[in-house]
């Protein structure tokens, strides 16, 4: 049940997510065999472990409609591509972001992130950056109500990237990541005990960016990106369960257009396009009472897609041809972000966006707003998320605020 792409099917309190959560990573088999009879329309949304990965953690992207793989270098570039620091204009910078998530269940789920970048010449920079995603105060009970004590989950990954130019206008970069996600304080369940799930992971990117002269009144930019992230090892919840949950590897291209419409105004505009490199989860067979079908291994006979129970890398090659509906099904696994931003003297931004995700898939689609500012060294962004959807949407009112602080003369075009 933990997962930010099946949004809908959060509880609407904190102790039935935090019980679920339990029962998710024990069980062992909830990714694999929780689809024994599809859903209504034969998809399935796709789930993963620690979805506090893929959560857009900084204001300025959160106003674009979560896209940020081609947009203009800034400090929060480690998340959504981390090759823009090649281009990155300020010699250092840091941010700190905050996101008060999912407000309309509880009021004290929380994610921080903090980035640092180091120009180390024109053509190599050093990032880093650190997540911290809190789950609130949680109270665990017997089967008879009476307290056992208090506990606050929480995940965290550590990030290290080195971005060089290779050439004046592209750009690679590898990540390495650490992740950490401690859930259940070693709660056991029907005599299983829990542990923290670990995991490793790496990123790779590419950015291209070039001056154009496509509008003959007016210079512009051109700039395209892709973003392979969190390649790495599954994670696990219990110390005795051999069954392992994919991180959300996820692919995430895109392109950025700025137009300078004269010498104070530009505006930029933004799509970005998401897909996760994970298995999807198979249609499971079951006989005319409902129940499911054993293989005589004892594993659950699949009727529709493919086994998910795969390493990583056949993993991201599966996810291309896996769903059980065929190829309608995998259009439907991409997400779409549009975004657009316009700047006055490089002081004042304004930012809109629209993010969509297929209804059989999560439905999260919603529109974003957002401002930023700029002064000297200093930047503050903030942006609204609204919902599309539902008017019940638990993504409902999500705001996200980022403060910058940039070394150094800023010329970076916005």
């Amino acid at each position: 049940m933990h997962t930010f792409f099946n949004i809908q099917i959060f509880m609407k309190t904190r102790f039935l997510l935090l019980s679920a959560m339990v029962l998710f990573f024990l069980s062992g088999q909830a990714q694999n065999y929780g689809n024994l009879n599809g859903q209504a329309s034969g998809e399935s949304v796709i789930t993963t472990a620690v979805p506090f990965l893929m959560i857009g953690p900084d204001g300025r992207a959160g106003g674009l409609g979560d896209g940020g793989v081609a947009t203009s270098p800034d400090a929060n570039s480690m998340h959504w591509n981390s090759a823009k620091y090649a281009f990155i204009d300020n010699p250092s910078g840091f941010s700190i972001s905050y996101t008060p998530w999912l407000r309309n269940l509880v009021n004290d789920i929380n994610l921080a992130y903090l980035t640092y970048y180091h120009r180390l010449d024109d053509r190599q920079t050093l990032a880093a950056s650190l997540r911290y995603f809190s789950l609130g105060e949680i109270q665990f009970t017997d089967e008879m109500g009476f307290p056992l004590g208090t506990y606050k989950p929480n995940e965290f990954a550590v990030d290290v990237a080195y971005a060089r130019k290779l050439s004046d206008y592209l750009a690679l970069s590898v990540d390495g990541r650490f992740i950490y996600s401690n859930l259940t304080a070693g709660f056991a369940s029907q005599g299983t005990e829990s542990s923290a799930g670990m995991s490793v992971a790496v990123d790779i990117g590419l950015y291209w960016q070039k001056d154009v002269n496509w509008f003959s009144n007016n210079n512009a930019q051109f700039a395209w990106g892709v973003f392979i992230s969190n390649i790495g090892s599954k994670i696990s919840y219990s110390k005795t369960n051999i069954k392992k949950d994919f991180i959300p590897t996820n692919l995430r291209f895109g392109s950025r257009l700025t137009i300078d419409m004269d010498r104070y105004n530009k505006i930029s505009f933004d799509v970005d396009i998401n897909k996760l490199l994970v298995p999807t989860p198979p249609i499971y067979a079951t006989d005319t009472m409902g129940n499911p079908i054993l293989n005589p291994d004892g594993s659950y006979k699949i009727e529709k897609g493919r086994d998910p129970d795969v390493g990583v890398i056949k993993g991201m090659v599966q996810s291309w041809y896996d769903a059980p509906n065929g190829f309608k099904e995998e259009m439907h696994e991409f997400n779409f972000s549009i975004g657009a931003e316009y700047w006055y003297n490089n002081l004042l931004a304004i930012r809109a966006g629209y993010f969509y995700e297929n209804k059989n898939k999560g439905d999260r689609q919603y529109v974003t707003l957002g401002v930023g500012l700029r002064y000297n060294v200093f930047g503050l962004d903030f942006s609204y998320l609204i919902p599309t959807v539902s008017q019940q949407n638990p993504l409902e009112k999500t705001l996200r605020f980022s403060l910058l602080f940039n070394f150094g003369n800023n010329r970076q075009r916005k």
